[in-house]
């Protein structure tokens, strides 16, 4: 299981942002051809961000974020990516899965005149809106490429008509909506950024809270933001040394259906939990 627990927006009118990006200890790198872009920086972001793709040859996997559906800069976009190597694209403000639909049909062209197998390249889908949350469980299984769904926190806000960041308690409820349709997917919930960016233990804070509420990693503005996030969403040592005794214990017990741990009884569910967990530590057991 890949890790992809910290995803770095970087904006591609910046050069010597792009330039940088693959030397960081992020797991994805997320090229920004939207918001995070100029008008006026727009083709110029394009061409930076099709070239620094097509470069690519390690470290971060790189997914490029364009335009929402029915922009008219979105066709812009996929001019520009059409000889690009990519690895997944960003689907903001994504209301339905009719959106990512469209998508995976422009991917699979893509795929084909590239040589790709087919599902090659990944789809992220942000959740943005009150009705994209609504929309969550069909849009996590409208299509197998869809790798997860992540919380676009400051469009949620303005599409709700709120007049300052959304509280708590909304938050909390947001979160977990979109980690119950993303697990009814079996597809990863990606968390919103954290813009205080010198506030680290307030992103510390607000990682635990997602890690709680089911999320499988955050999205990140700035370098300095990767190191907490990869490490809230990577197992602790007691996690997986637990999970390694339950799964010796089921070794042991394989016939048994279920297992003794610190005197308790573990079943299968638990068991699959343990291998979860060092999956992600990168351990492989059966």
């Amino acid at each position: 299981m890949k890790a992809m627990r910290s995803w770095l927006f970087v904006p591609g009118h910046r050069q010597r942002m792009i330039e940088k990006a693959f030397d960081l200890a992020s797991d994805v790198v997320i090229f920004d051809l939207e918001d995070g872009v100029p008008t006026a920086e727009k083709d110029v972001a394009r061409r930076q961000v099709a070239a620094a793709v097509c470069g690519v040859a390690a470290g971060a996997a790189p997914f490029v974020r364009v335009h929402a559906a029915g922009s008219p800069e979105l066709h812009a976009d996929l001019r520009a990516l059409a000889g690009a190597r990519l690895q997944g694209l960003v689907m903001p403000k994504v209301r339905g899965p009719k959106d990512v639909l469209e998508m995976h049909g422009w991917l699979a062209g893509h795929e084909k005149k590239a040589g790709l197998p087919s599902g090659a390249v990944g789809l992220l889908a942000t959740i943005e809106s009150a009705e994209g949350l609504v929309q969550a469980p069909a849009i996590a299984s409208a299509t197998p490429r869809l790798a997860g769904l992540m919380f676009g926190a400051e469009d949620f806000a303005l599409n709700m008509g709120l007049f300052s960041h959304p509280g708590q308690g909304l938050i909390d409820y947001v979160r977990t909506a979109l980690a119950i349709a993303a697990a009814s997917g079996q597809i990863r919930a990606i968390d919103k950024v954290f813009t205080a960016i010198r506030d680290s233990d307030g992103l510390a804070r607000e990682a635990r809270r997602a890690r709680d509420l089911g999320f499988d990693g955050k999205a990140v503005i700035h370098p300095d933001q990767i190191g907490a996030v990869n490490d809230i969403f990577s197992p602790t040592r007691d996690e997986v040394t637990l999970a390694r005794r339950i799964v010796t214990a089921f070794e042991r017990h394989a016939d048994d259906g279920a297992a003794a741990v610190d005197g308790r009884m573990v079943d299968r569910p638990v068991l699959e939990q343990a291998q979860r967990v060092l999956a992600r530590h990168g351990e492989e057991r059966a």
